[in-house]
């Protein structure tokens, strides 16, 4: 059985193809159409998905979509009338929205691919779920989505076993850790969407000296649920979601731009312990209620490592998997897990040790390019690659890598990567100034060997995703400076020969000619979705300050001055 999943119209559209159980393909339409976050119907990534499973949409048994469009409208119209006449303008921006494309979803599919079967509609934190669980290693666990909203709900809390779940509990709008978390990266002056891992950064500067300005929105029980008091809000009633009570509580915006205090970073600060605070209570209740040994989660709220690591830490959990398009994104593939494997009734087999289900480009199709750019370049065997770019990664250049099929959410995982030595101490601030051209204030993630975590890091166990942080171990805190974050902790991807061969052969490379067996590991963009094909790469590469860049086989290097041998 072949089963395509969607997701689409908001944020994050996607799609995903399972066959047989198996994820072949899954991309999100933002790498093909380039718009960050892109909310698009998917056509780019369901053409991509389609032919690397070689197949046409005639041979697609069913097609699974990650909402419930009719369900989400009737709370959308329900929250316009209860704050009518303050939200009529957001009413009138919203319904050609709704009318044109949201409530269109079966012709959309149909006008598009020509697909005439019914299609399945999926709730959307069913769809996280499924997201979460259907593809984990564990035979039964615990269940939890957190993010903005679905439908109704904002997140919730069940159990899988075997090809079964079951949502025993909702948290529904407007009390949402999510929104929350959004509605203060706008007042911290950051973009939604692209700034809550900003504000998640900017949180380890400060200290969480607003909490009880905190505790006023938010009323926490011991079991994790909670109701914001909406006095504070102004939810579909102008241009922000916060109003003039929030701005008492805690003072004036920021504007985007402006200088970031000691009151911003304290606000950050108290944001994130909330959402800890939060997920960890629901987290522990959950175990409460279900005796589960493992925990499974998704949603966009599962983003936030430092939350995540709460969980594993503190957590009565013995192992937790995370989704690691954890976002809408995530949800297509949920969909899709949800059709084949609960209301076919497929058995589960194979869990999720990837994320490398995007597009990949063959070795002529390059070098056809860096021939017709007239890129500076040249060929190399495998190994001379690995160790060229670990000698030139341990001489403190940035490395452009690009290697294998794209990686599936918003993480570079050794595929789409731009790569540095973690020991430079001036590392992070070159990178952030001059080749990102991003806050100073941003971190940067490690990728280290997985049989060597423990060297450097408190931490036992999988990272492979880089949905976790660790602390880094006192003794090593100065030898790694470009990846330690100011609270002395970092982002970690544990890499492992079988999950992803070449990288992990240039990481040991690296570590044979330092010690140190790990490299820095950023996403490779600057402000727009990760590159994702080889002209985007030499373009970006191009047009920042990286000193080379890998392409397959290719090492290419900046074009030598005209006149030099």
């Amino acid at each position: 059985m072949t089963v395509l999943g969607i997701s689409c119209y908001y944020h994050d559209s996607s799609a995903a193809i399972l066959r047989d159980g198996v994820v072949v393909a899954a991309a999100q339409e933002e790498r093909f159409d380039r718009d960050r976050y892109s909310p698009a119907f998917p056509i780019q990534a369901i053409n991509f998905c389609l032919q690397q499973a070689g197949i046409t949409i005639y041979d697609i048994d069913e097609v699974a979509f990650y909402e419930k469009m009719y369900l989400k409208f009737q709370r959308t119209i329900i929250s316009h009338l209860n704050g009518f006449p303050h939200t009529f303008r957001n009413f009138a921006e919203t319904m050609p929205l709704w009318l044109k494309d949201r409530l269109a979803v079966s012709f959309a599919i149909e006008d598009e691919l020509s697909f005439k079967k019914p299609v399945r509609y999926v709730k959307h934190h069913l769809s996280h779920a499924s997201s979460a669980f259907l593809v984990s290693p564990f035979e039964r666990a615990a269940i939890l989505t957190v993010d903005g909203v679905g439908e109704y709900a904002c997140a919730t809390w069940g159990t899988g076993n075997g090809s079964q779940i079951n949502i025993r509990q909702e948290l529904h709008y407007p009390h949402s850790v999510g929104l929350l978390y959004s509605i203060v990266t706008a007042f911290l002056g950051f973009r939604v969407f692209t700034g809550e891992g900003k504000v998640m950064a900017l949180a380890e500067y400060g200290e969480p000296e607003y909490m009880d300005q905190f505790r006023t929105l938010v009323d926490l029980k011991p079991d994790g649920s909670f109701r914001l008091d909406t006095r504070y809000f102004s939810f579909n009633r102008g241009d922000t979601m916060h109003n003039a009570a929030f701005v008492e509580l805690f003072g004036p915006a920021r504007m985007p731009g402006e200088p970031l205090t000691d009151r911003h970073h304290a606000i950050a600060a108290s944001l994130q312990r909330m959402t800890e605070d939060i997920v960890l209570a629901m987290a522990r209740n959950i175990h409460k209620q279900t005796g589960e040994k493992h925990l499974c989660m998704a949603g966009g709220v599962s983003l936030n490592v430092t939350a995540n690591s709460r969980i594993r830490q503190e957590g009565p959990f013995d192992d937790i998997f995370i989704q690691p398009a954890a976002g809408d994104a995530g949800a297509a593939l949920g969909a899709a897990a949800y059709v084949h494997h609960v209301v076919q009734g497929k058995p589960r087999s194979h869990p999720m040790r990837t994320c490398a289900l995007g597009p990949e480009h063959k070795n002529h199709m390059v070098e056809v390019l860096l021939r017709n750019s007239r890129a500076n370049y040249r060929k190399l065997d495998r190994a001379e690659l690995v160790q060229e770019a670990a000698r030139r990664i341990a001489a403190n250049q940035v490395v452009g890598w690009y290697q294998g099929r794209a990686e599936f959410g918003p993480r570079a995982l050794g595929n789409r990567s731009i790569l540095a030595n973690p020991a430079n101490p001036e590392m992070k601030d070159h990178i952030n100034a001059v080749v990102k051209h991003r806050e100073s204030f941003r971190p940067f993630g490690a990728s280290v060997l997985a049989e060597r975590v423990g060297e450097f890091f408190d931490f036992e166990g999988e990272s492979p995703f880089m949905l976790l942080v660790a602390n880094v171990r006192e003794d090593k805190r100065g030898t790694i400076p470009a990846v330690t974050h100011v609270n002395h902790t970092s982002r970690i991807q544990t890499v492992t020969a079988e999950d992803n061969g070449i990288f992990y052969e240039l990481i040991v490379a690296f570590a044979e000619l330092t010690g140190i067996p790990m490299v820095l590991n950023t996403s490779f963009n600057k402000d727009e979705p990760i590159v994702n094909t080889p002209a985007e790469a030499l373009a970006c590469f191009e047009h920042s300050q990286m000193d080379c860049l890998v392409i397959n086989d290719f090492l290419v290097e900046r074009t030598a001055p005209e006149g030099s041998p």
